[in-house]
């Protein structure tokens, strides 16, 4: 069964750290839960035409989150599945590149 696009890949993560690892030729995905590195490496050369040397895959576990002040509220920042993918040395995906 061929996956299209958006049934992998969430979105583009952007933060401090996924900044800095674009500079290497490092991207950064949020993935579905149940993506592996097969199908984030055939849906991105396909999507972007790019080649890929390495994907790595991460578990980004659950949180708590609480609110102080005057109601103590808890709640819980769902988890979630990243994928590391390095490029060939001097490529770039020029959609993500801001």
């Amino acid at each position: 069964m061929v996956k299209d696009f958006s049934d992998v890949i969430i979105k583009p993560l952007t933060t401090e750290k996924t900044t800095l690892l674009k500079q290497g030729g490092t991207y950064v995905f949020k993935v579905a839960k149940d993506a592996n590195k097969i199908s984030v490496r055939k849906v991105l050369e396909k999507y972007f035409s790019v080649q890929i040397e390495r994907v790595n895959i991460v578990n980004a576990k659950p949180k708590i989150k609480e609110q102080s002040g005057r109601s103590r509220r808890i709640g819980v920042i769902s988890g979630y599945k990243k994928a590391y993918v390095t490029l060939k040395k001097g490529l770039k995906i020029t959609e993500l590149e801001a």
